[in-house]
C-alpha cells in the first residue's frame, strides 16, 4: 500500500494487521480519487472506518487541511499513527478510537462540517443509509460535500435522501457509490 499522489505520493503505508480490516487497494483509492477530484482546495475529510488511515492520508496529501480519521480497533488506531508519522504532517490529522455512530454526535457537539466523508465499513456491518441520514440531520456536511462509499456488490446503497448519486463503479467483489451532498435527483 502506498500514498499514490500529492505531497505524500510513493510513501509506502502499513495494513492493519490481521483479518479485521480489509485495505483499499491502490487502484480503487487512485480511481476513486479520479472520480470526486485529484486535488482539493481545504475543507475537512472524516473516515468513520479509517482501517490503516490510506484514504484520509491520500486526501491530504491532494489539498484536504484536516482529516479525522474515526476506528472502534486498537489494532487500526495504532496503524493509522505510524502511518500518519510517515506524512510528518502530524497536524493535519485528528484520531479517535470509538464507534462510528458515538463520533458522529461528538463531531455534532464540536460544530465541525465536512467537505468529504468515507465510508469503507466491515461489509458485514454496513449501515451507510443510516449513518448518511445522520450527517445530514447532525449538520455535520458542508454544502456540496462528497459521500464516497466502498462496499461489498450486496450493499445494493442506490439512492439516499437528501444526496445525489454522482457515480457508481464496480470492481469485482468491490462496489464504490459517490454522493454529492443537497443535491438530490429529481425525476
Amino acid at each position: 500500500m502506498r500514498v499514490v499522489a500529492g505531497q505524500f505520493g510513493g510513501r509506502r503505508l502499513k495494513a492493519v494487521p490481521g483479518t479485521k480490516t480489509r485495505p483499499t487497494t491502490d487502484k480503487i483509492k487512485e480511481s476513486l480519487f479520479n472520480i470526486i477530484g485529484p486535488y482539493f482546495e481545504g475543507g475537512n475529510s472524516l473516515d468513520l472506518f479509517a482501517g490503516s488511515g490510506g484514504l484520509s492520508i491520500e486526501a491530504v496529501s491532494r489539498g484536504i487541511d484536516m482529516a479525522y480519521l474515526v476506528d472502534r480497533q486498537g489494532l487500526a488506531i495504532k496503524t493509522i499513527k505510524q502511518n500518519i508519522e510517515v506524512t510528518k504532517s502530524p497536524n493535519q490529522f485528528s484520531i479517535l478510537k470509538r464507534d462510528a455512530n458515538l463520533a458522529l454526535k461528538q463531531f455534532s457537539k464540536q460544530n465541525i462540517k465536512f467537505s468529504l466523508v468515507f465510508f469503507d465499513p466491515p461489509y458485514k456491518e454496513q449501515k451507510i443509509s443510516d449513518q448518511m441520514a445522520s450527517l445530514k440531520k447532525l449538520d455535520l456536511l458542508s454544502d456540496d460535500a462528497i459521500i464516497a462509499c466502498e462496499t461489498d456488490q450486496d450493499a445494493k446503497l442506490g439512492q439516499q435522501e437528501g444526496f445525489r448519486l454522482v457515480e457508481k463503479k464496480d470492481y469485482g467483489i468491490t462496489e464504490i457509490n459517490i454522493y454529492r451532498f443537497g443535491e438530490e435527483e429529481h425525476g
